[in-house]
């Protein structure tokens, strides 16, 4: 199987094992299968409130990132040395993430529940501690921008599903449907 199937059968498969896992919690929630370019799921509850969620999923035990997108990083072309320059001003920093580590068939899925502020912490401080220990010199190319962040990183946020059921009940409630024939006259 090419890189690129087993990519996008690792999206689909999180986006799907995210819908089941809400939906043993009694929320419903459907899948957009990158139709959406900001949320990859929806959950809703019994009282039509909606959160919007990004799922990020991975078959080993990180998750692949581009450090520009969550810091400002500046390239010394003479030298190669890259340079922090604080944390980018992200959008939506509370939009909900799950990271899904897939599991091998027969064994147990993991979910890492988190804000996208959240995540943006997790990856500087991923890609800080690589680079301190390279002198901010990436070593095979120094345009390099490539950042992973492990399991370890975001253990804290492992099953941390209460943060979807809270921004829920946070949420403004739409418009209750009746149920059938309730109202017909």
């Amino acid at each position: 199987m090419s890189k690129g199937r087993s990519n996008k059968l690792a999206g689909q498969i999180g986006e799907y094992l995210v819908c089941a896992e809400l939906g043993r919690r009694g929320l419903i929630a459907t899948p957009f299968s990158g139709n959406v370019p900001t949320f990859d799921v929806l959950a809703a509850d019994e009282q039509c409130r909606t959160v919007p969620i990004q799922v990020k999923a991975s078959r080993g035990s990180s998750w692949p990132s581009d450090a520009r997108l969550w810091m400002k990083l500046e390239l010394d072309p003479r030298t190669g040395v890259q340079k922090y320059l604080g944390p980018v001003e992200i959008h939506n920093p509370d939009l909900i993430y799950v990271c899904v580590a897939i599991a091998p068939v027969g064994g147990k899925d993991r979910f890492f529940v988190l804000t996208r502020r959240d995540l943006q912490q997790v990856c500087i401080a991923s890609y800080t501690q690589y680079m301190d220990q390279k002198g901010w010199m990436r070593p095979r190319n120094v345009a390099s921008y490539d950042n992973r962040y492990g399991i370890q990183r975001i253990e804290p946020y492992e099953d941390n599903w209460q943060l979807i059921t809270d921004r829920l009940q946070q949420a403004k409630p739409g418009v209750l449907l009746a149920a059938e024939g309730e109202g017909l006259e």
